[in-house]
C-alpha cells in the first residue's frame, strides 16, 4: 500500500472473533441471494464487448449487498475489481465482507485517510483494475455525489459507469442511507448504465455541471427512494 500523506488517520482493524462473524453473515447473504431473482439490463455493453480499460462503477450506499454477489455471477473476464471503503470500522467491516467474495478493497475516504486512499485509487486504476465506489458514502448526504469521483476520473481519464439497482420488496434500516435489504424470492433488476467520461474542466462551474449530470443519471429513473 502506499503512504499515506493524510499521516494522522489511521486504518481501523478488526479482531479476529468479528471477522469469524462477518464471514457467517456472508453465508447468510449468499444464501438469501441464492434466492432471488435477477434481470440485468446492459446498456453500457460492459458484459459482452471488449470495454478497453478501467472503469469506475458508480451505485448508491444502500444498495451495496447486491454488489458481491452481482460480481461473482455477472463480471466479465476482467482483471478485477476492487472497492472503496472507508477507514473507519465501519469501513473495516465491510472490506471484510466483499473480500469473503473474493473483491478487494482500497480504504480510505475524503474524512479519513483521503490522501493516501487517493493515491491507491489512482495506482489501483494504473494497474488495469476497475473500481467500486459508492458516491454518496460514507456519510452522505442520501443519493448526494460526491466531489471525489469525479476528480478521480478527471484526473486518470477513466469512465464512470453508473448502476441503478432496485429491489421488487425489500426492508429498510432506520439508517442515514435507508440501507435496503432484498426480500427473500423478490426481483434485482440491475440496468448497467452508459459509460460517461468526465473531460478535464477549465472552471468550477464546468466541474459543477459534470457532477449533476453524473448525479442525474444515477437518480432520474430510480424508483426506490
Amino acid at each position: 500500500m502506499m503512504p499515506d500523506l493524510a499521516g494522522s488517520a489511521r486504518i481501523h482493524q478488526i479482531p479476529l472473533a468479528q471477522r469469524a462473524l462477518i464471514r457467517l453473515g456472508s453465508m447468510l447473504v449468499r444464501i438469501l441471494c441464492a434466492t432471488l431473482r435477477y434481470k440485468i439490463i446492459d446498456e453500457a455493453g460492459f458484459l459482452h464487448d471488449a470495454v478497453p480499460g478501467p472503469v469506475i462503477l458508480l451505485l448508491w450506499h444502500n444498495r451495496i449487498l447486491a454488489m458481491p454477489v452481482l460480481y461473482r455471477r455477472y463480471y466479465p473476464n476482467r482483471k478485477g475489481l476492487r472497492v472503496l471503503t472507508s477507514a473507519s470500522r465501519d469501513g473495516a467491516y465491510l472490506s471484510e465482507f466483499v473480500h469473503c467474495f473474493g473483491l478487494g478493497s482500497v480504504r480510505g475516504s475524503s474524512s479519513r485517510r483521503g490522501a493516501g486512499a487517493l493515491l491507491d485509487l489512482i495506482r489501483t486504476l494504473e494497474d488495469g483494475y476497475d473500481l467500486c465506489v459508492t458516491p454518496d458514502g460514507p456519510r452522505g448526504p442520501r443519493y448526494s455525489l460526491g466531489p471525489g469521483v469525479i476528480l478521480l476520473s478527471e484526473r486518470c481519464q477513466v469512465p464512470l459507469m453508473p448502476l441503478l439497482i432496485e429491489y421488487s420488496a425489500c426492508w429498510r434500516f432506520n439508517s442515514w442511507d435507508g440501507f435496503a435489504v432484498p426480500k427473500p424470492f423478490s426481483k434485482v433488476t440491475v440496468t448497467i448504465l452508459p459509460r460517461i467520461q468526465i473531460s478535464v474542466t477549465g472552471s468550477e462551474a464546468e466541474f459543477e455541471s459534470g457532477r449533476q449530470q453524473v448525479e442525474k443519471a444515477m437518480t432520474e429513473r430510480m424508483v426506490m427512494k
